[in-house]
């Protein structure tokens, strides 16, 4: 793998060529983008003013998966503020039990029968269905199922075991796609109900040294954009949700490969840094607004926004910019 994947910075006269037709390709871009912008606005307007105000009320059911932690606690707390009914999903059974303590005391539930905690590991797909079964059997209702369970990898392609493509895949878009097809029959059946994929700006451009992730978002993203089309008409609301950075505790949780602690400090960094990341409060309300209000897609940070749509416009140069990055910012391959 040469040239930029060997981790050797490139030639001066190949990054003044770059990026010369970078700013060149960025200046045609922008009125574009402008354009790009004002339609959309204007889109949004009247979408906005054709859909109903509100599909959530108190006495629904949400199904949270990754709900023990992160952005899905957040979640957890958002929904149950007003007065959903909850069910997390997660792996590790204390933690279950520590975020159920949690919503008790900051009173986003007001009573432990109003949560179901689910122990599972959702690459099964056993263990999806059992989850909506239990679901069911509990509160017999399905109304939300939220698929936000995720793993990140993290470390230059050259250093990634192909094991980190399976794990990712498995994690990040198989246990989805599996609690998508336990529900989707409930769904169907009552004609109503929303799917919620959290996915990542990392599904909509490819970001250096997370590959894996990478791979694993842009499937889902695709699943979620086609599931929408497929299900809208049949009254079952699909929102994709692509965030940017945001400030979850996940970065401690990454998996590192290559040169850890450079990896480590650089990826932990802009997990941590207030203006590139988005809180869990501030992620978790704009989710829960999009569902309500029966949103297709959303796209969290205002960077990860211009991003997605930078990318969509001029798919060339943001692969340079890319290349840049890796160059010239990010740990080389060991």
């Amino acid at each position: 793998m040469g040239g930029m994947a060997s981790g050797c910075p490139p030639r001066p006269s190949w990054y003044l060529g770059a990026l010369g037709r970078i700013i060149h390709c960025m200046k045609r871009s922008y009125v574009s983008i402008a354009k790009l912008v004002a339609a959309g606005a204007t889109a949004g307007f009247f979408v906005s003013r054709l859909q109903p105000k509100s599909h959530l009320s108190a006495g629904q059911v949400a199904v949270i998966t990754g709900g023990s932690r992160g952005l899905g606690l957040g979640l957890a707390h958002r929904f149950g503020k007003a007065g959903l009914r909850l069910v997390l999903a997660a792996p590790d059974k204390d933690e279950l039990e520590c975020a159920l303590e949690g919503l008790l005391a900051q009173g986003s539930v007001l009573q432990r029968d109003d949560v179901l905690l689910f122990q599972c590991d959702l690459r099964n797909p056993a263990d999806a269905t059992g989850l909506i079964g239990a679901t069911l059997d509990r509160f017999g209702r399905l109304d939300v199922l939220i698929n936000n369970a995720g793993i990140i990898v993290v470390g230059p392609a050259e250093n990634q075991p192909l094991e980190s493509y399976r794990d990712a895949m498995d994690v990040d878009f198989f246990a989805a796609l599996h609690c998508t097809y336990a529900a989707l029959r409930q769904f169907v059946q009552q004609r109503s109900g929303a799917i919620v994929n959290i996915a990542s700006i990392g599904g909509k451009l490819a970001v250096p040294h997370l590959l894996p992730y990478v791979a694993a978002k842009f499937a889902l993203t695709g699943f979620s954009e086609g599931l929408h089309a497929e299900l809208r008409n049949r009254g079952i609301r699909v929102t994709t949700v692509c965030p940017g950075l945001m400030r979850t505790g996940g970065e401690t949780h990454a998996q590192f490969h290559g040169q850890i602690r450079k990896e480590k400090m650089w990826f932990q960094l802009g997990a941590r840094t207030p203006l590139l990341a988005a809180s869990v409060a501030q992620a978790a309300d704009k989710i829960f607004r999009a569902v309500d209000q029966a949103r297709a897609e959303i796209t969290i940070t205002p960077q990860a926004w211009l991003a997605a749509r930078f990318a969509g416009l001029a798919p060339e140069t943001t692969q340079r910019i890319a290349a840049l990055v890796h160059g010239y910012l990010l740990p080389s391959p060991n």
